[in-house]
């Protein structure tokens, strides 16, 4: 099992984040984990970088950890040739170093600022499996036409490396899970509860997953104390908890802000594992880790990122190395 840090491009600029990448890595975390936005969820948060150029950049600044990433290959922000071009020419430079890419169905924050007609869930499903494969036919070296949803013609990835990455699959939801089954060389989930996310996994391998590997991601919140943890999960992170509805289709960081205004500082615990104490983040994580998944992704919402690096380094990777 790997521990990954979540570079998040929605709360920092992107030469800070790079900052932290390498901290990340010189402090024992096994990866490297990058959001993919165009705007943060609120203006408070304040930033969005680009994460495929970021990428490249940070690769080259760190020495060992590979990277994975989630995006949308449903032809709006991205289109899925360009998209495979971006994850071959990643692949070239960096051997082994994108061994997988995520994909999920998209949210309004991000596409719809490029002018697109947002759908309803099902047809963002729709378009979401077209393009992965067009993705994926593309990294095996094939030249595609497809005429669908999304559209490709006649295209080839010239430049590739010898090693396609996976197509992983993004779901926050059981139903959601046992599709990707059907098509995705694995699963990316949250854990905000763990009976849920056994619920999540399970559906996954029992609808043919079985033998996939599956990445969870965490948002966590730790300070020195237990009280500051709280607070800057409330700043930071109280608009991932509107709802599957709402955070897909709000298109507007102002309108996050609105929508979050009645939302306590006690109510993040529901979505935000604060503590801070080191110990029970770790026994969190082990709990994780028992269910078979390759990779945790932890991200601290607050933005005292530096003393979160160096304080899991220091007693929370340990434990999980060595419990």
């Amino acid at each position: 099992m790997l521990v990954s840090y979540h570079a998040s491009h929605e709360q920092f600029d992107p030469a800070e984040l790079l900052t932290l990448a390498v901290r990340a890595e010189q402090a024992g975390f096994d990866a490297i984990f990058s959001s993919d936005h165009l705007q943060p969820w609120a203006p408070k948060q304040g930033e969005s970088g680009h994460a495929w150029a970021w990428l490249g950049a940070a690769m080259q600044a760190t020495r060992r950890c590979p990277f994975g990433v989630i995006t949308v290959p449903s032809g709006w922000r991205y289109q899925p040739v360009v998209l495979a071009q971006a994850i071959a020419t990643l692949g070239l430079m960096f051997p082994h170093r994108l061994p997988w890419v995520a994909f999920g169905s998209g949210e309004a924050i991000n596409e719809c600022a490029v002018g697109a007609d947002w759908p309803h869930k099902d047809e963002r499903n729709a378009r979401l499996k077209e393009g992965a494969a067009i993705v994926r036919a593309l990294l095996a070296g094939a030249k595609v036409t497809h005429r669908g949803r999304v559209q490709a013609v006649n295209a080839k990835l010239w430049s590739r490396p010898a090693e396609p990455a996976q197509i992983i699959g993004a779901a926050t939801t059981e139903q959601t899970a046992a599709w990707l089954a059907t098509w995705a060389d694995g699963l990316l989930t949250t854990c905000h509860d763990l009976k849920q996310l056994k619920r999540i996994v399970q559906a996954f391998r029992d609808a043919g997953g079985t033998g996939r590997p599956v990445h969870v991601k965490v948002d966590i919140s730790w300070a020195l104390t237990d009280e500051r943890a709280l607070l800057q999960a409330h700043e930071q992170w109280r608009y991932n908890m509107l709802g599957t509805g709402s955070n897909w289709d709000i298109s507007d960081p102002s309108h996050f802000e609105r929508a979050a205004r009645f939302i306590r500082p006690e109510d993040v615990r529901e979505a935000v594992f604060v503590s801070a104490d080191l110990d029970e983040h770790a026994a969190r994580l082990r709990e994780i880790g028992e269910l078979g998944v390759a990779t945790i992704d932890v991200h601290n919402v607050g933005h005292n990122q530096a003393e979160f690096i160096d304080a899991f380094g220091r007693h929370v990777l340990a434990q999980l190395t060595h419990p």
